[in-house]
Formats: structure tokens, C-alpha cells, sequence
């Protein structure tokens, strides 16, 4: 281990124990990187040094910043963690903003001040909050004072937290513009420092933490983003994940960085705004969700986003019905992915050349997968299984025992189920605890779910197993109706006729309960763990 610029070691101290994690893979070039290494320095300082300063960088509907500019706005902040709250190498940061200019700006002076990162999403409430700072031992926060309400909530349960400044109403913006805080000297940290912990969504129940190395944030731009994305110094990347999510650091901050680009941040990112940004400020690369991509499907009428060239999909799996509408409607192939916070950002995903419709795709140039049964042998292809895969990244949860179930034998089980075709495409089948096992069928809850999707009447839905004692689960759909349709016995028949006349018989739902609303994390994705324990419980006071 190479010796870290760490004082506070806390988040080295609760790294998993080298036996615990997983194996790490540099054979790609451009992996190489030397032991002292700031994501700053590398992401900024030195795209100004390369004559890049005065190129635009980030673009908000408030201000636009140009490399130069914006390094001079992490400078300030990274003076001010340092010289006012006291920061040494190794503390962690709580931030907490909607996507814009400070935000990213205050992200990478936690790097460039050799701090941890730990962004938070900005619709969490303060219970939320405070499972993160106690869980981080978090001193010091940056936060945008428009949610100042639900930290202020937080303060008297999260007692660790010591810092507390806000800008927006000028108490940080007085720090920042301190004589001689325009320049800063960046911390001389290890390539494997920790510089952020990055929470889990809580889709499969408490979040965990998970821990990535200043290495890491190069090596997802040096994989997937010059090997699959390919972005040039002219991209204007544009979406709608929150800079807190991983997917969103990677796609809007690190991956135009890397490139020389610039990025457009957005507060409000729904289809529609994210439509109008879009054509507003000619973006040429998107970042979403398949949910998006869709709904801006039926709006494309009499608009112009001519100028986008690469779209981007990841989160949840990409329907094929969705791909071929977008391709159709604007000639551009979608590139899904997989990825996992633990992860960092996506590990399986294909360049357009060899995009297989419906496919994932391929492992990233730097990355390795396989598909293992129950007792990690691999699988012949076409076998559905565990996905396994292994890069230069990997898991390392924050003290937490859950590290032994995502990592086994050095690699890193994603909880997902897939096949692997004999080209070496990967297809996914379901989150493994989302397989339905319905007297002796497997089913997947997702593909259920896609099939209803389909129906003019569902809105939205969720499909999960429900306990039954004759065949041990039975396929259950939680379904949202649109307007002016009624979930009665004859929607229910309706539905359920229209599932078999789709796929096998076998994976209709024998049990639909209309609902108006599904639970979802932050990040828009469906929290079917919260489904299956209403299904038990019902069943359970049945039983009773």
C-alpha cells in the first residue's frame, strides 16, 4: 500500500481488509497510474496548464464557467476548508446540493484539499442525513442553503457534524473571497487514498457505503469513457443524474473533464426540462434513464436536438421497445450499461458499432465478466446466472459485513442475474433477488414488468413475488393506472390476459393491487424490496 497523505484515517482504517476485497485488473494501458496522484490535478489543473483555461467548462442557467474560472472557484473553497473549517487530509465532507456550478466546484476542492467526498441526494430528510454522517464520522458540510431545513433537522442527532456552511446567502461566497485565496497548493495524496464515499441508492434495503480511491475516478474515465463514450474536447455533455449519484459524477463531471469538454448542469431534469436544455444549449451527449428517454419520445414533435450524438442509458435495464423507438425517432443508438455504485460507474456496455439491440453489450475494455452459479463455477453460455465481474475498480464497503456476500473469490457479485451469449453479449434477466421462483419457473419480475408496461392502461408498475403456499411465490403487480382507467376485476382480467398473450403463460400475475404511487430511491429507481415486504406482510396478517 502505498503511504497516504491521510491524518484522519478513519476511512483507510474501515477499508476492508485486502482478503475481503476484491482483485483489481491494470492490464489495459493507460492503467498505469503513478503512487501520488490528485483526481484534481488531473481532472483541472492540468487542463489549464495545457492551455485549456479559457475553454468553457461547466454551463448552468445561471452562469457559465470556464476551466480557468472554475479552478479559481475550487481554489477559494478548497482555502476555505482548509484555513476556516479546519480540514486535514482525510476528513470527510458532507455536500448536499441540487447539479450546478457550486456543487461540482465544491467537489473537487474536497479532492484538491485531500478531503472525502461524501455527496448526499438533495431530497433525503434528515433521518437520512444523519445515517450518513454517523455512518462517515463526518465533521464538516457544504451545503446549498435552499435545503438548509432538513440539515438543520439533522444537527441535533448527527452530533459528529461540527461545520455547517451554507452558500447561496453569502456566508460561504464571504470565505471564499478572503485575500491570496486564489491559489492552492493541492494535497500530495496516494493514488490510493480514499477521496470518496459514495452511499448505496437502498434499492435492496439500508444504504452502504462505498469507498473509492482517487485512482478510481480516473480509471472509469480512462475505461469506459475513452474505450465506449469516446467524447472529444467539442462535447457538451447534458442529463439528469444528481451529482451525487455515481452515475451522475462519472457521465456530467468526470468523463468532460477528462475529455477537455464542457458539461451542462441542471437543477431540474425531468423530460421536459431536460428536452429544452437539451435544445437550448445544443448538447451533443446525454446522460439518463430509460424512463427519460421514453417520455421524451412523445414530445420530440417541432423540437430540434439535432446536435445530440451520443446517448447514454444506465440504471435500469434498457427495454428493446425503447431502444428502437429512439433509434427510429432520431437515428442515434442508445449506449446501455450496467454499473453499480460499488463499482463506481458501468462496467458492461458496447460503442455503437457493436451494439446488439436489447444486449447490455460487452465488459468495458478494462474490465472482466462471467456468469457463475450458486457456488461460483462459471456457466456455459446462454445459462442464466450470478453476474461476477472485476476491473480497476471494486467494492469496499465502509465497515460493513455485507463486503463478504458482494465480493467472492476476487470478484465482484453485482446481484444481478444474466446470460452471456456465445458472442460474448451480455443479457440481463432480472436483479437476482427480483427472480420469482413460481412452482419450480423462474420468472423475472423486470421482464413482467415491461410486458405490463406495454399496456395502455398502466402508468407505471412494479412486479414482485408474493409468498403462496401451493406453489411457494407467485408473480404479484403493483400497477399505477393512467387517467381515466379503473383497477377492478375487469382491468385485472385485462391485464392479466394481455401478460400471457405476451409471454409464457406461467409469468402472468395471479395477484394485481392498484396503488397510486410505487416506492422509489432518490434516483428515480423502483424500490421492489419495499414491494416484497408489503407482499409478505399482507400475506402474513392473511395467514393470520
Amino acid at each position: 500500500m502505498i503511504a497516504s497523505a491521510h491524518l484522519d484515517t478513519f476511512a483507510r482504517d474501515n477499508l476492508p481488509p485486502a482478503s475481503l476485497q476484491p482483485e483489481y485488473v491494470f492490464e489495459l494501458p493507460g492503467l498505469q497510474y503513478p503512487d501520488r496522484l490528485n483526481a484534481c490535478v488531473e481532472l483541472l489543473d492540468k487542463a489549464v496548464e495545457r492551455g485549456s483555461g479559457g475553454k468553457t467548462c461547466v454551463v448552468t442557467p445561471a452562469e457559465t464557467l470556464t476551466y480557468a474560472e472554475l479552478q479559481e472557484r475550487v481554489n477559494r473553497i478548497a482555502n476555505v476548508l482548509v484555513n476556516d473549517l479546519g480540514l486535514i487530509p482525510g476528513n470527510r465532507v458532507l455536500l448536499r446540493s441540487a447539479n450546478n456550478a457550486m456543487m461540482a466546484a465544491c467537489y473537487l476542492a474536497v479532492l484538491k484539499a485531500g478531503g472525502v467526498v461524501v455527496a448526499t441526494m438533495p431530497l433525503l430528510r434528515a433521518k437520512e442525513i444523519s445515517y450518513v454522517v454517523q455512518n462517515a464520522k463526518i465533521a464538516i458540510a457544504l451545503c446549498d442553503a435552499r435545503l438548509a431545513e432538513e440539515m438543520e433537522k439533522a444537527k441535533p442527532v448527527a452530533q459528529e457534524l461540527k461545520q455547517l456552511v451554507y452558500w447561496g446567502e453569502g456566508v460561504l461566497e464571504r470565505l471564499m473571497a478572503q485575500p491570496d485565496y486564489e491559489n492552492f497548493a493541492a494535497c500530495n495524496t496516494a493514488a490510493d487514498d480514499v477521496c470518496l464515499i459514495a452511499f448505496t441508492s437502498g434499492t435492496t434495503g439500508q444504504p452502504k457505503g462505498t469507498m473509492h480511491f482517487h485512482r478510481d475516478l480516473l480509471a472509469i474515465c480512462d475505461t469506459y469513457g475513452k474505450h465506449v463514450l469516446r467524447a472529444n474536447t467539442e462535447d457538451r455533455f447534458i442529463g439528469s443524474p444528481p451529482l451525487a449519484f455515481t452515475f451522475g459524477t462519472g457521465g456530467l463531471v468526470l468523463f468532460p473533464m477528462r475529455a477537455g469538454a464542457s458539461t451542462v448542469l441542471l437543477e431540474r431534469a425531468a423530460p421536459d426540462d431536460l428536452l429544452s436544455a437539451i435544445e437550448q444549449h445544443r448538447a451533443t451527449v446525454c446522460f439518463t434513464a430509460p424512463t427519460a428517454y421514453r417520455a421524451i419520445l412523445s414530445k420530440l414533435e417541432g423540437r430540434d436536438i439535432s446536435s445530440l450524438r451520443k446517448c447514454v442509458s444506465a440504471g435500469e435495464a434498457l427495454p428493446k421497445a425503447t431502444w428502437e423507438a429512439w433509434h427510429q425517432a432520431t437515428g442515434i443508438k442508445i449506449l446501455d450499461g450496467i454499473g453499480s455504485t460499488e463499482m463506481l460507474h458501468i462496467f458492461i456496455g458496447s460503442p455503437e458499432e457493436e451494439i446488439r439491440p436489447g444486449a447490455t453489450g460487452k465488459p468495458v475494455p478494462g474490465y472482466h465478466a462471467k456468469i457463475i452459479d450458486e457456488n461460483g463455477n462459471a456457466l456455459p453460455p446462454n445459462t442464466p446466472g450470478r453476474l461476477a465481474v472485476r476491473g480497476p475498480t471494486g467494492c469496499r464497503y465502509l465497515a460493513d459485513e455485507r463486503q463478504r456476500k458482494y465480493v467472492e473469490d476476487g470478484w465482484n457479485v453485482t446481484g444481478d442475474t444474466y446470460l452471456c451469449d456465445k458472442d460474448g453479449y451480455f443479457w440481463y434477466q432480472a436483479r437476482s433477488d427480483d427472480m420469482i421462483i413460481s412452482a419450480g419457473y423462474n420468472i423475472s419480475g423486470p421482464e413482467v414488468e415491461l410486458v405490463l408496461l406495454a399496456h395502455p392502461a398502466v402508468a407505471e408498475c412494479g412486479v414482485v413475488a408474493a409468498p403462496c403456499p401451493e406453489r411457494g411465490q407467485i408473480v404479484k403487480a403493483y400497477v399505477v393506472l393512467r387517467a381515466s382507467f379503473t383497477g377492478d376485476a375487469a382491468m385485472t382480467k385485462a391485464l392479466q390476459d394481455f401478460v400471457k398473450s405476451e409471454v409464457a403463460p406461467y409469468k402472468y400475475p395471479r395477484a394485481v393491487e392498484y396503488v397510486t404511487s410505487l416506492p422509489k430511491t432518490d434516483t428515480g429507481k423502483l424500490q421492489r424490496f419495499r414491494l416484497r415486504e408489503t407482499a409478505a406482510s399482507i400475506n402474513a396478517k392473511l395467514a393470520s
